[in-house]
């Protein structure tokens, strides 16, 4: 029997149920990413990938559906990891650091306690599992990533203010403790829709690589943002597709198509910029910073 051609996996209901749920994290993920790279906290989806590892662990040993179990670990974690933070004397880093190892070692314990079988379906939330997604995760994942890209849409010329200077955002009269607090929130949500997509252990990636792939070109904040989302969309359709042409997991090819990208348009800004300063004749001034647009005064 010949292999299917592109178009004829489009009508297999897995893969169908797998490019949804895919498209949907690439398109949210960055928009939250895109904050967090600005404000230096680009492993913090890595930090709530293994604390998220609790809350799978917790599904398993009660028998909740673990997506539930989890999306209340993290955003427990995120809020005691941002209060911690602002009102203690230990450091983001620190606390990241703390709440990482603790995770981790209680998923693994809780998850011996559950059984081999809990050990067996760890495995899909660790990776990735999408192509095996019930059509009810699938509508979970669509309106988790809804609320998610929304807010940050909504939120954009905030958060973007706190992420450009964050005491002139709370001279300003901004909500600056609110607005971290609200990011770590929607990161953890994040987080938690995307386990099936690209497994808790490689979440990040989908966070930070569109990200810094089109940060390569734009100038903006807003142009960085739309542009990570757009690459997001393209990266993870194109990683189930291949994922399900070449029967691999689709949560690694979605990484390793985005890390191809990367280093595809690294090289690709490097030769334009050696170009343009050769025909400038000087060097322009590193690491220039993101235009921003901040918001009027509230108070």
């Amino acid at each position: 029997m010949n292999d299917p051609t592109l178009l004829q996996y489009f009508e297999f209901e897995f893969v169908q149920r797998a490019l949804i749920s895919a498209l949907v994290v690439g398109l949210c993920a960055p928009a939250v990413g895109v904050f967090l790279v600005q404000k230096r906290l680009a492993l913090i989806g890595d930090g709530l990938g293994h604390i998220a590892l609790t809350g799978v662990a917790i599904g398993f040993l009660t028998g909740t559906a673990p997506l539930w179990t989890t999306l209340a670990v993290t955003v427990a974690a995120s809020i005691v990891m941002e209060l911690l933070r602002s009102h203690s004397k230990t450091s983001g880093d620190v606390a990241l650091a703390m709440m990482f190892y603790g995770g981790i070692a209680g998923g693994v314990y809780l998850t011996g306690i559950a059984s081999d079988k809990g050990v067996a379906n760890l495995q899909q939330y660790l990776f990735g599992s999408l192509l095996t997604a019930s059509w009810n995760e699938v509508w979970t994942i669509v309106a988790g990533g809804a609320v998610v890209a929304a807010l940050m849409l909504v939120l954009r010329p905030w958060l973007t203010a706190i992420c450009a200077d964050e005491q002139y955002a709370r001279v300003s009269g901004l909500p600056v403790a609110s607005l971290n607090l609200l990011l770590l929130i929607t990161t953890a949500v994040t987080v938690s829709v995307s386990m099936r997509a690209v497994g808790l252990l490689l979440v990040s990636a989908l966070l930070v690589i569109p990200v810094v792939t089109v940060q390569q070109f734009t100038r903006s904040f807003k142009a960085t943002m739309f542009s990570a989302m757009g690459a997001g969309f393209l990266i993870a359709g194109a990683g189930v597709i291949a994922s399900a042409a070449k029967d691999v997991p689709p949560g690694s090819t979605i990484v390793l198509l985005g890390v191809a990208a990367f280093v595809a348009t690294a090289a690709v800004a490097a030769v334009v910029g050696r170009v343009r300063r050769t025909r400038r004749g000087h060097l322009p001034p590193e690491g220039e910073p993101l235009e921003v647009e901040l918001p009027a005064s509230s108070a």
